[in-house]
């Protein structure tokens, strides 16, 4: 009894371990060309999400869309495992679509006010290992989705002032399997008993932002994105075990609390002249907000106990440096940020093996009609090559991490 007491502890610790891979820098494509900055620079009406302060600096009403094909890859092999046996894996392809949609400005030519709507996915993605593959027990697939709604309002007190702030209302969802370390008839890797955990999940929050204009060369911005505590209401809990331990695992319903961390970013943009632009951005991101995971079931055994397992994630500094250059109707940018990672040593799961990342990207815009811009970009990542080990549930192993993010968008001006 006591060995499926653990198995469901390992089961639900791994349920949520995300770390910055989840966190999604991709909501503006200018922006994410530049490596990610615009907290000084209201380009267009994406500023709602890196600084609503600048929505009142927009001339006239945008709309915008954008789409990012996120295809991230993982490799793990496990030469510094315990394990006797030995294992090279990679993750399955996926592709993952997170998108923007911004609609806002000022309410008039000459008005003070800006007005506008955000619905735009700053976290998610997830990963797909082979049913089979060593840490079967730890981890098959995981996949995490959420989609912010921000209504903002933004106010320009003078020529060099303007402040902003939005509400945010977030939804979203998680769905977790694995194997179980129980088997029928058939025995280990025939037909183990699995897991599935899936839950819907809302929270809200806000993002303010200051944005000043010093000079027509030289803008600054200070903004604040909140931390969002994702509640799971009523998640199913199900369970494939031989018939003599289904009281043991009872399929059962769950809650539990994802908490997306906040972000304070401070940014300056530098236009020499009307054809470049540079900006400079540092964001503080407060994963220490996910200190530990916990689990409470509708239904609980000896088997099968509500969770507390400990996280421990340190907040983190990301630099991010970019350039523009305008060539008539046509722009090209380019970008880089160093990320670090905010998971311990002693805490790093196979679900998202999370390592330091350097950001490479790049992109373009061109004025197609009036008013209207089409907008390209797309992002490398590369992570570190990282051993280490996820101590709760006695893993180690060497991950390495890559991701591309090629994304296409277009605004109007109206």
């Amino acid at each position: 009894m006591k060995k499926h007491l653990v198995t469901a502890s390992l089961l639900l610790s791994a349920a949520t371990t995300f770390g910055a891979g989840y966190q999604l820098n991709l909501q503006g494509l200018r922006q994410l060309a530049m490596g990610g900055t615009g907290t000084a620079w209201p380009w267009d009406a994406s500023t709602i999400f890196y600084n609503p302060g600048g929505l009142a600096r927009l001339k006239g009403i945008q709309a915008y869309g954008s789409m990012v094909f996120l295809m991230p890859s993982t490799a793990y092999g496990n030469r510094e495992n315990s394990g006797t046996t030995s294992s090279n894996e990679r993750t399955a392809s996926q592709t993952f679509t997170p998108f923007s949609v911004y609609i806002g400005g000022r309410v008039s030519e000459y008005s003070r006010f800006g007005l506008g709507l955000g619905i735009y996915t700053p976290f998610g993605s997830g990963v797909k290992w082979d049913d089979n593959w060593i840490g079967k027990y730890m981890v098959q697939s995981i996949d995490l989705k959420t989609v912010f709604f921000q209504p903002t309002v933004s106010y320009r007190a003078n020529e060099w002032l303007s402040a902003g702030a939005g509400f945010v209302f977030a939804t979203g969802s998680v769905d977790f399997r694995r194997a179980l370390p129980v088997h029928g008839n058939g025995g280990a890797d025939v037909d183990d008993g699995t897991a599935h955990l899936h839950g819907g999940a809302t929270g809200v929050g806000f993002n303010v932002g200051v944005q000043m204009k010093a000079s027509e060369k030289v803008q600054f911005g200070i903004t604040w994105r909140s931390q969002v505590n994702m509640d799971v209401e009523g998640g199913t809990a199900n369970f494939t075990v031989p018939k003599s331990l289904r009281d043991s695992f009872p399929n059962t319903r769950f809650n539990s609390r994802l908490p997306l961390p906040g972000v304070y970013s401070v940014g300056v943009g530098w236009r020499p002249d009307e054809r470049v632009t540079v900006q400079f951005d540092m964001n503080y991101t407060g994963w220490n907000s996910y200190d530990s995971l916990r689990f409470d079931f509708a239904q609980t055994t000896s088997s099968l106990q509500n969770v507390r397992a400990p996280r421990n994630y340190r907040n983190t500094l990301t630099p991010r440096v970019g350039v523009a250059y305008k060539l008539g109707a046509v722009s090209l940018m380019a970008g880089a940020a160093y990320d670090p990672t905010p998971v311990r040593n002693g805490y790093v799961s196979p679900d998202l093996p999370d390592a330091d990342r350097v950001v490479l990207t790049c992109g373009a815009t061109v004025r197609a009609a009036r008013g209207l811009v089409i907008m390209a970009a797309f992002e490398g990542v590369n992570s570190v090559k990282r051993g280490a080990s996820y101590d709760f549930g006695g893993f180690n192993g060497v991950y390495k991490t890559t991701a591309a993010a090629p994304a296409i968008g277009l605004y109007y001006n109206f």
